[in-house]
């Protein structure tokens, strides 16, 4: 188990960029979905819906289990969360954009 805990230690120096790019995105999730409900939005992921409710839940949601999925996971396992990550950031922005145009 330890020796596990030290692979892993070491995995996320080598591919620090892919884990780092994980957590970024999510923290920029986070901030867009705080500045949306702020303003008035609603969430429309079903399973968030109930979560913003809740600053703990909601910060346990996106920085606590990101941060544990990337300590444990390789960074090229990381690659297709990255992708949809942008793909959501991307969706936000262009939702936030049309909200003040």
């Amino acid at each position: 188990m330890i020796a596990n805990l030290m692979d892993s230690a070491i995995t996320f120096r080598k591919e620090t960029y892919l884990k780092l790019t994980f957590l970024g995105l999510n923290l920029a999730d986070l901030g867009l979905t705080i500045f949306a409900l702020s303003i008035g939005a609603t969430e429309l992921n079903p399973l968030m819906r109930t979560v913003v409710n809740i600053p703990y839940l909601l910060y346990l949601v996106k920085v606590a289990i990101p941060l544990f999925f990337a300590w444990l996971l390789p960074g090229k396992l990381l690659i297709p969360s990255i992708a949809l990550l942008f793909f959501v950031i991307g969706w936000d922005i262009r939702e936030l954009l049309l909200y003040f145009i």
